[in-house]
């Protein structure tokens, strides 16, 4: 019998630990999202404001694969995470994903992705990102872990309009670990 993928495993390393997200965390993750520039490049750049973030919220908890994303050092909450639609043996989505400004470029976001990344392949042949046309940010830091532009598409976001994405795929066979 094959093994069941875990989508809201706990992750961690010296700089992340990602836990899975709760209802309960809305309040202290919404004070991480609530600057606008976190969501500059994102699909909804409004997602800083409460009605906004709510919805991408309950989309979150939705999933079922949603993760909260703590700084190892501190505790502090930095972001969140999520895998999403899983397709099982064959792959699934890894996205949704933001940090509080302070953590940009300081390595956080590419070893907890290293680390998805390596979970996920011990269930799935295949991880798939969708990126939002204009994060230039998030296509330049997925292309760093080895992932390769193969399409756009027009995304539906829960509670919110369809919206244009580059799909970035690896491959099990290529990934490096």
């Amino acid at each position: 019998m094959a093994a069941t993928f875990i989508l809201q495993p706990t992750l961690s390393n010296a700089l992340i630990t990602a836990i899975p997200l709760q209802a309960a965390h809305f309040e202290a993750l919404y004070a991480v999202a609530s600057d606008p520039l976190i969501w500059a490049q994102h699909p909804n750049p409004l997602r800083y404001q409460l009605p906004a973030f709510t919805a991408y919220f309950e989309g979150a908890i939705l999933s079922q694969g949603a993760l909260l994303i703590h700084d190892a050092a501190s505790g502090s909450i930095i972001g969140s995470t999520r895998y999403s639609r899983l397709v099982p043996g064959v792959s699934v989505d890894v996205g949704y994903t933001f940090y509080s400004r302070a953590y940009w470029g300081q390595g956080h976001n590419h070893s907890l992705k290293r680390m998805m990344i390596t979970h996920a392949f011990e269930y799935v042949q295949l991880v798939q990102f969708y990126i939002g046309a204009l994060n230039l940010r998030s296509q330049i830091s997925i292309e760093r872990l080895g992932a390769t532009k193969t399409d756009e598409v027009l995304m539906a976001y829960h509670g919110e309009p369809d919206m244009l994405n580059f799909k970035y795929v690896i491959h099990k066979a290529d990934w490096a670990g």
